[in-house]
């Protein structure tokens, strides 16, 4: 049996587990982290301050987790991890549950509403008429019309537009944020805020082709009655997911070592290939050998793994040193109520907020869950908030950016962003007597390096765990699954996948990805790993496969459709829907 080593045990590395000890190969996983599985997906426990300490954890998040209707690759892994504790036959997939609504929280204003996903009953209805006719969005006609005009183009350009020209073209720019008031309604609602959903993108450095390609994935999935355009976890996400998957793992034969920091990788120089890696496990240096290695760490601990030896071979791996440093710090923090303030029915966006905030509030999805058993007993409530923008300066109880901030300051004035945001118009969402405590990711770390500081909490920060954002012309930067040292394969979220995009579905399908390589290098029959492109409605086929004539003959994307493709559209459109409406059918009659 041949043995496969894995260096990293996030999504990626425990994925390529999944599939590689299903086709009947050894696996050995190695960990950084010395507690948990599941990298930046996993949630952690919090047993309060060193004064204040707490008999049972509180449950907490390195950033809370939402699964699109769009992910496909992740969500298969999940109906293959059983889960013992549901029903007989459940899987962890059976722990997702989907949001209903969506808030777009603003400075000073009424908040905006709307259906997470396709129409379900006549709340959602009456919600979706009021958003077209009611809704206070302080949006032009002219920015209303700009913006449909914008999202059509993506629809209608063709791929090989979307992967050239779009690619080296950044999001901020496709839509001309520029000539529109800065800070006003069009940035902050639609550029801005819209981009948040996708967690691992910044408007301003984001390529349309990344950034389009997702936003148009959840259009899609609004727009499809059979789709639930946005789900979460039942649980904390290590209970309800990542342990399972851990002992799925364990019970298969997977050799999953924790407290494991990989050192470099050796390679002879005869036959090219990857002959052991050096680990420090437990603080002692071991020499793991192996017939292939998949490397699934961040990119930025890839980088300085790709020393001269590993380039000599292969010299576009020196790519992933350039594409390093495009991370960001996204992390998140929770506040624990003694109330459950149930704030939405789903994600909060916040589109005015300084550090690019969004909130779950967690406890209203957790069935079968007792939250006062935790900590001091005296939770009821948990909102969980990402911090997507540490380079921005406060405004309320501070003017300095957030990463220049302790960890206390970052508390007080994501909790000041937050009660500007939902207390409008006379409500009291959040107040002060409402908080017991709070919890920020511990991968943000105070800066032990600065010895004059005598109160830790005083101490500049540090990001143990940046994570990787998509940013304009860097496509060509990301490598292949499989490389040109025979016995190494790349399974992580900066490889190049169609999700594109740093997430647990991007990190899963690159994992697919690098265990298809290594099954075709090996020679091996067994099936290969599924992997799903992009969902393009077939509607918007031939408008598309017009715009690539025109991008083969070098002209630009327009809006003019000729008379003809106008014509030819009518009965295309009919088959589309009468094709739309069987397939919903048969979806129906098989789950009956």
């Amino acid at each position: 049996m041949k043995k496969v080593i894995i260096l990293g045990g996030g999504v990626a590395g425990m994925s390529a587990a999944h599939e590689l000890i299903e086709r009947g190969y050894a696996v050995e996983v190695y960990e950084f982290n010395k507690q948990y599985v599941g990298g930046k997906a996993r949630s952690v426990d919090y047993f309060g301050s060193p004064n204040h300490p707490y008999p049972n954890a509180l449950p907490g998040e390195h950033g809370f987790r939402f699964f699109p209707g769009f992910y496909k690759h992740v969500i298969d892994t999940m109906k293959r991890i059983p889960y013992k504790q549901g029903k007989s036959g459940a899987s962890v997939f059976d722990n997702l549950t989907a949001t209903s609504r969506v808030m777009l929280a603003r400075y000073n204003k009424t908040p905006l509403v709307t259906v997470a996903s396709f129409p379900k009953n006549l709340s959602d209805i009456e919600l979706l008429i009021h958003d077209m006719h009611g809704a206070d969005s302080g949006l032009t006609t002219y920015e209303e019309k700009f913006f449909a005009q914008k999202i059509w183009q993506l629809i209608t350009s063709s791929t090989q537009r979307r992967n050239n020209d779009y690619e080296r073209l950044g999001w901020w720019q496709y839509l001309e944020a520029d000539k529109f008031p800065k800070n006003g309604a069009y940035q902050n609602l639609l550029v801005q805020g819209l981009t948040r959903t996708l967690v691992a993108a910044r408007a301003e450095k984001a390529s349309t082709k990344t950034g389009g390609d997702i936003f148009l994935q959840l259009i899609f999935g609004m727009c499809d009655p059979t789709v639930n355009t946005d789900r979460v976890l039942d649980g904390p996400t290590n209970e309800r997911w990542l342990y399972a998957w851990k002992d799925y793992l364990l019970s298969k034969g997977v050799i999953y070592i924790h407290d494991a920091e990989v050192k470099k990788l050796h390679v002879d120089k005869k036959t090219t290939a990857i002959t052991s890696a050096t680990i420090d496990i437990q603080g002692f240096e071991t020499e793991i050998k192996g017939d292939y290695f998949v490397m699934a760490v961040p990119v930025e601990k890839a980088a300085i793994l790709m020393d001269d030896d590993l380039i000599a071979e292969d010299a576009t791996l020196a790519y992933i040193k350039t594409l390093a440093p495009s991370t960001s710090w996204m992390n998140g923090i929770q506040f624990y109520l003694n109330q459950d303030v149930q704030i939405n029915k789903g994600h909060v966006i916040y589109s005015d907020s300084e550090w690019a905030l969004t909130s779950i509030s967690q406890i209203q999805f957790w069935q079968n869950y007792n939250i006062t058993t935790k900590g001091n007993g005296k939770v009821k409530g948990i909102l969980s908030v990402d911090i997507s923008d540490w380079q921005a300066e406060g405004r309320f109880t501070t003017k300095k950016m957030a990463q220049d901030c302790t960890r206390k300051e970052v508390a007080e004035e994501v909790w000041a962003q937050l009660k500007n945001s939902l207390n409008v118009n006379g409500q009291t969402i959040l107040s002060d007597d409402m908080m017991l405590d709070w919890f920020l990711d511990r991968d943000i770390q105070e800066d032990g390096t600065h010895a004059n500081h005598e109160n830790m909490l005083q101490m500049p920060l540090k990001n143990r765990e940046p994570l990787l954002v998509n940013s304009v012309n860097s496509w060509n930067l990301r490598p292949d699954a499989n490389c040109d040292i025979p016995n190494l394969f790349l399974a992580s979220d900066y490889v190049k996948t169609f999700t594109d995009l740093a997430t647990m579905e991007g990190a899963n399908e690159a994992a697919r990805r690098a265990v298809n390589c290594l099954l075709d290098h090996d020679g091996n029959s067994a099936s290969k790993c599924k992997i799903w492109p992009l969902h393009e409605p077939a509607m918007f086929k031939p408008l598309r496969w017009y715009d690539k004539l025109r991008w083969n003959d070098g002209l630009p994307w327009r809006m003019h459709t000729p008379w003809w493709l106008k014509l030819f559209m009518i009965p295309w459109v009919i088959l589309c829907l009468v094709a739309g409406l069987f397939q919903l059918l048969v979806k129906k009659i098989m789950k009956s």
